[in-house]
This record gives C-alpha cells, structure tokens and sequence, in this order.
C-alpha cells in the first residue's frame, strides 16, 4: 500500500464511521463558547492514527486531538478527524477527514474526504489535485464581482472581528459570500473551482495542510502568516491565484 493509498484508506475508514454516526446522539467531551468537542472527534483520529501507524510504525501523527508515534521522525502525518465538528453535531451535511502528510517540514500529499456525498480529493507533490480520480484545476475567474469567496471568522474576539469586517468588504465587492465551517472543504473547492477564496485571521495546520498542497498544485496561491505565539496557527489567505482578494482585506 502507496502512503497516498494508506491516506485514502484511513480517511475513508473514519468517513464511515462519522457517516454512521451522523444521525446518532453525540457524547460533548468539551463545550466552548464557539466551538465543540466530541467523543468522535477522539474516536476518528484514533482510528486514523492506527490504520497510518500499522503501515509506518516509525512515523509520527500530529492531530488535532494529539500527537502519537515518533515525534523526532522527519515523516508528519497532519490529522483533523473531523473538519466541521459544530456542522457534524448539528446535524448539517459539511464536514470532512483531512490528511496530509511532510516529510522534513514540506508537504508531499494530502487527502479530504466529505463522507457525505462520498466525494475524495487526492493529490501528491508535483502531481495535480483529483476528485473522485478526476483531475481538477482552480477556477479561471479573475474578477471580484465573479467569485465567490469563504470568509471564516475564528474562535476569539479579534478573530471574529476581523472575519466579519472583511465579510462586509467582500459582500460589497464579490457575487456571494460564504461561511461553510470547514476550511479543509473550503480548500479543496478552491482547487476543483468551486469557490475562488479562503480567508481566515487565526487557523491550525491540521485544517489547511491538505488543502494547502491541494491549491497550490493547481495553480492557486496560499498565503500563510504564522502566529507569534504558536507557529502552527495561522492567518491565511487562500486563492485561485487570480482574483485581486487584497481589494477586501
């Protein structure tokens, strides 16, 4: 089994077992003022976690629930078991698994799966994005008052404020805007053309390292701002590569 192959897997692995349990009563492990943390969200990266570590036991596995294998191996896997938690408990049909994988800090694969209309985007380094094992490409749009644009808003105050500000300059500028609550599906309709714009004040890698690699083989640009205080959260700006988005921000 190809390690893109081993992605695919655990990602579809846990895909069923979100999809299963989709219309069940959920277990809460932690409620916050924005956001929500489930028992599955545990459940999924631990099935995740075993299927990539029983191919590559020397590996490690940097999740958002936590860290597991060799940590001082220069092969990372990048794991959100579920992006969309607060859509997937209440009920709403948007959320995804996002896989990737960094050898030495550099991304070499990414897989996002949407159980839910059972659509698989793939892609390798230097190959090109494929949904479904279609290729996909960004969108040719290069007009504001074409595009549509994925404005997230984040989880603090500063976040939230900023998010909503540059909503309103997009509303005003763009043909529509949206608020998905999944950054891994917001990127990975960049890179099949759905939509033309990600833009976030504050995200962790774990939601936009597939999507990352997934937009920026096919063309698109992402920029990516650290945060002083965790190198591993971000503010980012994600595009097809042509529409003029420093007009909203």
């Amino acid at each position: 089994m190809t390690e893109l192959e081993t992605a695919v897997h655990a990602a579809k692995e846990a895909g069923k077992l979100l999809r299963a349990n989709f219309s069940e009563p959920k277990q809460v492990d932690e409620a916050l003022h924005h956001d929500l943390k489930l028992a599955l969200d545990k459940e999924s990266q631990e099935l995740i976690t075993e299927i990539i570590l029983n191919q590559h036991p020397e590996h490690a596995i940097y999740g958002e629930e936590g860290l597991a294998g060799d940590q001082s191996s220069p092969h990372q896997w990048i794991v959100d078991p579920i992006d969309g938690t607060v859509n997937f408990f209440y009920g709403i049909p948007h959320f995804c698994i996002s896989i990737a994988k960094r050898v030495a800090g550099e991304l070499v694969l990414g897989v996002i799966y949407d159980p839910m209309v059972n659509e698989l985007w793939t892609v390798e380094k230097e190959g090109i994005p494929h949904l479904n094992g279609t290729p996909v490409t960004v969108s040719d749009r290069d007009k504001l008052e074409e595009s549509i644009l994925f404005v997230g808003c984040g989880k603090d105050e500063e976040a939230l404020t900023t998010g909503l500000t540059r909503f309103k300059n997009g509303s005003l500028k763009a043909r529509k805007m949206r608020m998905m609550g999944s950054a891994a599906l917001g990127m990975a309709y960049i890179a099949c053309g759905r939509l033309d714009a990600y833009i976030e004040s504050r995200i962790s890698l774990w939601d936009i390292a597939a999507g990352q690699l997934m937009i920026e083989s096919t063309g698109g640009r992402v920029d990516l701002v650290p945060h002083d205080n965790n190198p591993d959260v971000y503010s980012i700006v994600a595009t097809n590569g042509k529409i003029p988005i420093e007009e909203i921000l």
